[in-house]
């Protein structure tokens, strides 16, 4: 068992969090949730070892072992894939190594009788029980079973880690880790550089093989699917909820509507007192009644309710502008970059207000197809787009594209136009950019806060086919939840590209997916598409057992 005793987090006057206490225990699946700054991945770290609390502490077994994946943690050796990988049993194999330097040196000395030949003895014996201890492990083919669930080609292993871009990176990474068997795991944001297959490889593995996991993420599903306990951090205080996240929402409207209850009581009670003073503070026979009800007051400990963030906005994309009956059509496509087929013969339409998901491992060619239709690469075949198409995008780096040494408010001013403009405090306000943060500098924001400001100059450009490459990295449930209505009531065509399931539920009617050189298309909501894939995942692994 691993406690988090009292820890307290304090910095520049302010408390972050106060005297936090829970246990964590073997097959707790915890969803560490709360408003962004509440503390979240703060905590994380503290119980990580990786910072440490103003007050208070983390207890856990000696050889308990925590692995912990910070959200822009970036593997840096120049070593191949499979080799950084490995790093992962260092430790034993380094016990292995220092067994055989210790035999090697009680062969060839000759002091038997000495102390130090006795300690040399003990210390083999010592190493040698643990090392026994621990279950025969066929390394390679953990690595190999391990990596190829996270997305990896087997082409990959000699790879230098170097020429690999930072999302997987992060999934060398999330290896190391998986492959240490530690007692607990401490995940933030693990999936948002996961395609959807490596998304349910992971949450399978961490539900059958971990033996306890922390996570914090956005992907409602992920979270859903894996977690038994949910932990909330509001107002510098915990709540634990010994349930799922779907279940702990209910539970905590339930909270609040209870303090809230007890809030109204409490403050009627202090307005009758404080009438009651008021209006005899001078009578001489109301003297001791008025002091008995001023020590009330000041006794009186006082409700209060946990924060609630009200910021809503139903964010609406201008009409967009009539295009062509298929503002997509590809006849015969294929790409190749050098020696490397990406797909062949592809062919796919698109009508006018249509809604599709591209959805494939990282590599089958999502992205290609996505520039193809943009116009920024050459390929064979034929790319007809319709009339009139006006296409917005939105890239996985299109926050690193913002000018630096604009504000948060004049990034959206210089753009917005008409009504807008009255409303710009409101929209950056729905995207969590309110008080001081609108005069940041867009250099000073973190990478979330880049991507939601890239995301609100979006909305506001009439466009009548929008192609978003994973829109929902970095924004939290609130801020997806706000960007899917909008693009629910979105009237011209929308092709997704996106691994986050609950993000695409109710969003798109189409799936095309990527993969083996081909695109094939599934007239089917995600849902659909997952269930049937599912099928063909079991079949696939029952065709390799035999």
């Amino acid at each position: 068992m691993i406690s988090v005793d009292a820890a307290t987090v304090e910095f520049s006057g302010t408390t972050l969090f106060s005297d936090i206490t829970f246990n964590i225990n073997e097959n707790d699946r915890i969803a560490l949730m709360g408003k962004n700054g509440a503390g979240k991945s703060t905590l994380l770290k503290i119980i990580a070892g990786a910072t440490k609390p103003t007050r208070g502490k983390v207890s856990a077994p000696k050889d308990a072992i925590i692995s912990y994946l910070p959200q822009h943690l970036l593997t840096e050796d120049k070593c191949s894939v499979f080799e950084e990988a490995s790093k992962a049993f260092s430790k034993i194999l380094d016990m292995k190594k220092q067994i055989d330097e210790l035999n090697l040196q009680l062969e060839t000395r000759t002091d038997y009788e000495s102390d130090e030949y006795s300690k040399i003895i003990e210390q083999v014996s010592e190493l040698s029980e643990k090392y026994y201890n621990i279950e025969d492990i066929n390394f390679d083919a953990e690595i190999e079973k391990t990596l190829l669930g996270l997305g990896f080609l087997r082409s990959d292993f000699a790879r230098p880690t170097s020429e690999f871009s930072g999302g997987w990176r992060m999934r060398i990474e999330l290896a190391k880790i998986l492959l240490q068997k530690p007692d607990l795991i401490l995940l933030d944001e693990p999936t948002n550089h996961l395609d959807i297959e490596s998304v349910q490889w992971l949450e399978e593995f961490l539900k059958t093989s971990a033996k306890a996991v922390i996570v914090i993420s956005h992907d409602k599903a992920f979270v859903d699917n894996l977690t038994n306990r949910t932990i909330e951090i509001t107002m510098g205080r915990i709540y634990d909820y010994k349930t799922n996240y779907s279940h702990y929402l209910q539970l905590r409207k339930e909270r609040r509507e209870q303090q809230q209850k007890h809030f109204d009581d409490q403050q009627k009670e202090i307005a009758d007192i404080t009438a009651f003073i008021e209006r005899f503070k001078g009578t001489y026979s109301k003297t001791l009644q008025v002091q008995s009800r001023v020590k009330m007051l000041e006794k009186m400990e006082l409700v209060q309710v946990d924060e609630v963030d009200t910021s809503s906005l139903n964010l609406k994309f201008p009409p967009a502008p009539r295009s062509g009956n298929y503002p997509v059509i590809v006849d015969g496509m294929t790409k190749h970059y050098d020696d490397h087929l990406v797909f062949k013969d592809v062919s796919m339409t698109i009508a006018r207000g249509e809604k599709v998901a591209f959805v494939g491992k990282n590599g089958e060619g999502k992205s290609t197809m996505v520039k193809a239709i943009m116009g920024e690469i050459d390929f064979d075949g034929r790319l007809q787009p319709g009339h009139n198409c006006m296409i917005g995008y939105f890239a996985q780096n299109q926050a690193s594209l913002l000018e630096g040494d604009l504000t948060v408010f004049q990034t959206i001013d210089q753009i917005a136009e008409g009504d807008i403009r009255t409303k710009i405090k409101d929209i950056l306000g729905a995207f969590m950019f309110s008080g001081d943060t609108i005069e940041k500098k867009v250099k000073v924001l973190s990478g979330g806060e880049r991507t939601r400001l890239a995301m609100i100059k979006l909305l506001l450009q009439p466009v009548n086919l929008l192609i978003l490459d994973e829109p929902t990295n970095h924004l939290d449930i609130k801020t997806k939840d706000i960007l899917k209505d909008a693009l629910k009531a979105f009237d011209g065509t929308l092709i997704l590209v996106s691994h986050d399931r609950d993000f695409l539920d109710g969003l798109a009617d189409k799936v095309f997916e990527f993969g083996n050189k081909r695109v094939r298309e599934h007239f089917e909501d995600i849902n659909g598409f997952l269930r049937n894939k599912k099928l063909e995942n079991l079949k696939e692994i029952e065709r390799v057992q035999v």
